[in-house]
C-alpha cells in the first residue's frame, strides 16, 4: 500500500492501524488449506491480500456515499480528508488489488474479483432504485443481498480454492459456500435493526434510510391491509420519528418477522455446513464451521 505520496502513506497508515476482524482474508486462507490438505502458495496469499484491499475500498467509498463519520468507532476517512481525498483513497486501494492481480498474471483470481466488485455495484444501485418505491419482494431482497454482500464473502471462498486448485469443480462449490454464508451474515445485520440483541448498533437505521429488508417484507406480507398501509407511510414518512419507528418494530416482531429471518438464516447455515460435508476432518474445516456459526451467532 505505501506510495511516494506522502498524505498517501498517512491514510493508508491509519486505515491499516484501524482493521476490522479481517474475516474475508480468513475465509481465503481456510479454505485453500483445508482444499490444498494444509499447504497454501503465494497466491493464496495476494488473493487475501487483493481481498482485503478491495473490501478496503468498497468501505471507504461506502462512508462517502452514506455520508458517514464513522467506521468501527472511529472517524471515518472522508471525516477527517473530505469526500474528494476519500473517493481518490478508495480508487487507488482498488487499483492496487487489480493490479497485484494482473502482475503476477493471477488473471484467474483477477476475474473473480472483478466480477465481485461489478456486482457489489449492482447490488448498491439496486437497491437504491427500489427505495424510492419501497415495493421490494424477497426475490429481489435476496438478488440485493447477494450482489451486495454474499458476492465479496463468495470471492474470498472462490479465490482459496482456485489458488490451489485453479480451474477445479471447488472453485465454484466454495463460491457457493461463500454465497450461503454471505446471505446468512447479511440477514443478520438486518436483524441487529431490531434490537434481537443488545448492541452497539441503534435500533431502526435500517427504516431511518427506508431499507426494506426481510423482517419488515414478511410482515408487511403477513399484515392485514391496513396495517401495511400504517407500516409502508411510517418508512415513507416518518422515518425520523423514533415512536413511530419503534411501534413498527413492534409490530414487525409481533407478525413474526424476526422469527421468519432467523429461520431463513439458520437454513442458509445450514445449506452452507452440508458442503463441508465430503471433506475429511481437519483443523480448517474445524475452523470454517467455526467461522459459520460465528456469522450467525454474533452478537456486534
Amino acid at each position: 500500500m505505501s506510495s511516494r505520496i506522502a498524505l498517501l502513506n498517512r491514510i493508508t497508515y491509519y486505515i491499516v492501524n484501524r482493521k476490522g476482524k479481517q474475516m474475508r482474508p480468513m475465509f481465503v486462507f481456510l479454505t485453500a488449506k483445508l482444499i490444498g490438505q494444509g499447504t497454501i502458495n503465494e497466491r493464496t496469499y495476494r488473493g487475501a491480500s487483493v481481498i482485503e484491499l478491495i473490501h478496503t475500498a468498497t468501505l471507504v467509498h461506502d462512508d462517502v456515499v452514506d455520508d458517514s463519520n464513522k467506521r468501527r468507532g472511529f472517524f471515518s476517512i472522508n471525516a477527517l480528508w473530505k469526500n474528494k481525498i476519500a473517493v481518490l483513497v478508495g480508487d487507488y486501494l482498488l487499483s492496487k488489488g487489480l493490479l497485484l492481480c494482473i502482475d503476477h498474471d493471477d488473471f484467474d483470481l483477477l476475474k473473480i474479483i472483478s466480477t465481485a466488485v461489478r456486482e457489489m455495484s449492482e447490488g448498491e444501485l439496486l437497491q437504491l432504485e427500489k427505495a424510492k418505491s419501497l415495493d421490494i419482494t424477497e426475490e429481489v431482497y435476496y438478488e440485493i443481498i447477494r450482489k451486495k454482500t454474499a458476492t465479496l464473502i463468495a470471492s474470498c471462498c472462490s479465490l482459496g480454492a482456485a489458488s490451489v486448485k485453479p480451474g477445479s469443480e471447488e472453485v465454484d462449490t466454495f463460491r457457493e459456500f461463500g454465497t450461503l454464508i454471505g446471505l446468512a451474515f447479511q440477514i443478520k445485520d438486518d436483524l441487529f435493526d431490531y434490537g434481537s440483541r443488545k448492541i452497539g448498533k441503534p435500533l431502526g437505521i435500517d427504516i431511518k434510510e427506508q431499507k426494506m429488508t426481510l423482517p419488515l417484507i414478511y410482515a408487511l406480507r403477513a399484515v392485514d391491509n391496513a396495517s401495511r398501509k400504517w407500516m409502508l407511510d411510517t418508512v415513507k414518512n416518518y422515518n425520523t420519528d423514533k415512536k413511530r419507528v419503534e411501534q413498527l418494530i413492534q409490530k414487525v416482531k409481533d407478525a413474526g418477522g424476526l422469527q421468519y429471518a432467523e429461520d431463513q438464516m439458520h437454513q442458509f447455515k445450514e445449506q452452507a455446513l452440508e458442503l463441508l460435508h465430503p471433506y475429511k476432518d481437519s483443523p480448517y474445516k474445524e475452523s470454517l464451521i467455526d467461522m459459520v456459526n460465528f456469522v450467525v451467532e454474533r452478537k456486534i
